[in-house]
């Protein structure tokens, strides 16, 4: 059998995503053949004996990939645990059958639609910026947008020194004193629209990601999660290709 890193191995036995392995093994509390395992080590599954804080992590003898989508409500944190003892999305999807961890993020204070799944190559993928897959969101914010702001939005722009991939920004409705935006990203800087928003004077009160790419939220009510059909899953097996053709706001 070839040879895989020892933080996908993580991934592939369910224990723990490969962000989250990387800082175990940077902490020490990982070793391989008994000794304590260094970053970047690559290991040979079934030949190396690999040990997390003392116990076995095995591969399991039969694993089945799942892809799952949640509604995430705002107060919930995109990680599988905390040590504040904060709401977590984990909570929300303990039984999915499987140990599932999120494909990118969403901000505490943002809801919508969050992908979950066990199959480490696919969330590698998904979230490599190369790939360009979009994201769909629903941004309300306070006051009347107007032409000139709108332009802005859609304008390149420059968030803590860094230059961002064009956002195509639509104004979707006004009522009352907010308006409600449209806006597709090709990535996810940190708390990249909140940020753009705040630097043509707008405060969003409300975020929500409502799509990525052809996967819609729909009715899915908030706190609940639903598997992907076989014909979404696929898709997203397929995301070089089809990001390539959904970019289509150059």
């Amino acid at each position: 059998m070839d040879s895989i890193k020892l933080q996908k191995y993580f991934t592939d036995c369910g224990v723990m995503s490969r962000r989250a392995a990387e800082k175990e093994i940077a902490a020490g509390r990982v070793k391989v053949n008994g000794e304590t395992a260094e970053a970047g080590m690559r290991i040979v599954p079934g030949v190396d004996s690999v040990t997390y804080l003392g116990k076995p992590v095995e591969m399991p003898k039969f694993k089945k990939n799942i892809y799952i989508m949640l509604n995430k409500p705002r107060g919930y944190l995109t990680t599988m645990s905390d040590d504040r003892g904060r709401a977590t999305v984990a909570e929300l999807v303990a039984d999915a059958g499987a140990r599932v961890y999120p494909v990118g993020r969403l901000d505490m204070d943002s809801e919508g639609l969050l992908l979950l799944t066990n199959d480490g190559d696919l969330a590698l993928k998904l979230t490599h910026p190369r790939h360009e897959i979009p994201k769909i969101y629903h941004v309300k914010v306070g006051g009347v947008v107007s032409k000139e702001t709108l332009k802005q939005l859609n304008a390149p722009m420059e968030i803590d020194g860094y230059k961002l991939l064009p956002v195509k920004t639509e104004l979707i409705s006004i009522k009352g004193d907010s308006s409600v935006l449209r806006m597709t990203l090709f990535e996810g800087r940190n708390r990249q629209i909140r940020k753009m928003c705040e630097s043509v004077g707008l405060e969003v009160t409300r975020l929500t990601r409502i799509a990525i790419g052809k996967i819609t939220l729909g009715d899915l009510a908030p706190g609940k999660w639903r598997y992907l059909t076989a014909t979404q899953a696929e898709y997203l097996k397929g995301v070089e290709k089809n990001s390539k053709n959904n970019r289509t706001h150059k």
